[in-house]
């Protein structure tokens, strides 16, 4: 097999923006981290250990709109699946994320400002080889009509389809390769997206504060809002798949396998990760170096569990 590296940033690199959900400033920090690390989030304004939280399946903790992560003190980073979308389609495998309050900054809804950032920062190896989760046979969650599966595949495969009453968005189906330079160019423009009739209830439920049309793609009955239209013909679900990414990349290492996603979320997404681990014939792990080191470590890239 040939050795693939692990990866970090060259150079640490900074943003502001404003949470998606909650509308505060916020400022962000991508520094390089060292092999084995995986992608670790610490909040700039928490003291002590309490600051930290590991991007991992096990610390989602809430699953509403967004994909939310937190640790035992009670300290969560929300809003995360563009950031690691982007992460898992750059391939870098360690990082710390270090942001100044509870929400990453939306930036224009999608995972390009982010993939901007990581290139400009570049890209570091290092003397570790990467690892990659192989799924062995079918895993599949359900709840109602919505469904999420991971099949076996020789390299990683998204295909998702969703299905709105709106005459906008309607019935859309999408299905690539997100390798290489595909991501960047298929899928990490693809922006978040919501509807007019349903803004105030976010609201009053304390979401969707910081969302505008500067950062997301705003639908009112049979017309889009935004000025300059759509990025892709069919961005709603090109941006479904790339939350999907970032929830999968909370296993900690990149998929060899076919997910399959039918009106999937967050919540789906987090759950099929715990059927796919709770069962050990259902999928193994590629490139540990070391025999000692427990498939559930090399599973999340963990140094210590």
């Amino acid at each position: 097999m040939t050795f693939q590296p692990q990866q970090t940033l060259r150079n640490r690199i900074s943003c502001t923006g404003v949470g998606l959900h909650n509308g505060e400033k916020v400022c962000m920090t991508l520094h390089p981290a060292e092999a084995n690390t995986g992608i670790v989030f610490r909040r700039g304004d928490v003291e002590g250990e309490a600051a930290t939280i590991r991007a991992d399946y096990r610390n989602v903790v809430n699953t509403v709109m967004r994909t939310t992560i937190g640790n035992e003190h009670g300290t969560t980073v929300s809003t995360i699946e563009h950031l690691m979308a982007a992460l898992m389609g750059c391939g870098i495998d360690n990082a710390i994320v270090e942001v100044d309050g509870p929400e990453v900054p939306i930036m224009d809804g999608s995972a390009a400002p982010f993939v901007f950032l990581i290139e400009c920062a570049g890209l570091e190896p290092l003397d570790a080889p990467r690892r990659s989760i192989e799924v062995l046979k079918p895993v599949e969650v359900r709840n109602g009509v919505s469904s999420a599966r991971l099949m076996p595949s020789d390299s990683f495969f998204v295909s998702f389809e969703i299905v709105y009453d709106s005459p906008v968005v309607q019935r859309q189906r999408c299905a690539l390769q997100p390798l290489n330079g595909t991501f960047k160019e298929e899928v990490c423009r693809a922006r978040t997206y919501g509807f007019m009739n349903e803004y105030e209830e976010l609201r009053a439920k304390g979401l969707a504060r910081g969302a505008s049309l500067k950062n997301a793609v705003v639908v009112a009955d049979d017309q889009i809002l935004n000025e300059d239209g759509l990025r892709y013909e069919d961005e709603f679900v090109r941006h479904k798949i790339l939350d999907t990414m970032g929830d999968l990349y909370l296993a900690g290492a990149p998929f060899q396998a076919h997910f399959e996603g039918i009106r999937s979320g967050h919540g789906l997404n987090n759950r099929l990760l715990h059927a796919l681990f709770d069962d050990p014939d259902a999928w193994r792990i590629n490139g540990v170096a070391a025999e000692s080191e427990s498939p559930r470590q090399a599973a999340t890239v963990l140094a210590s569990a």
